[in-house]
């Protein structure tokens, strides 16, 4: 999974969830539905910017913690989804 993604994602949650506090930012691996840093309004809102910013519809069915709980399942679900667009 490309590191320009995952900065990308960690960017978006520190200005958007954090109020640019980089220091509240959890690590990769570390759930952010868990820790508060997103909510269900927040899920709707980092889908908005993935589809923005990535160029793919985010389904219905893939709105999932699987899919969006930690910065890395989301730049590992991002990098599959994007690459497929582009493929398309």
């Amino acid at each position: 999974m490309s590191a320009a993604i995952k900065e990308t994602i960690r960017s978006f949650i520190v200005e958007n969830f954090l109020f640019g506090d980089e220091a509240g930012l959890p690590g990769d691996a570390e759930s952010l539905i868990a820790g508060g840093i997103i909510d269900s309004t927040g899920v709707l809102e980092l889908v908005a910017f993935i589809e923005e910013q990535f160029g793919f519809t985010v389904a219905d069915s893939d709105i999932v913690p699987a899919n969006l709980d930690t910065i890395e399942a989301i730049a590992g679900y991002v990098g599959r989804n994007a690459s497929a667009a582009v493929a398309a």
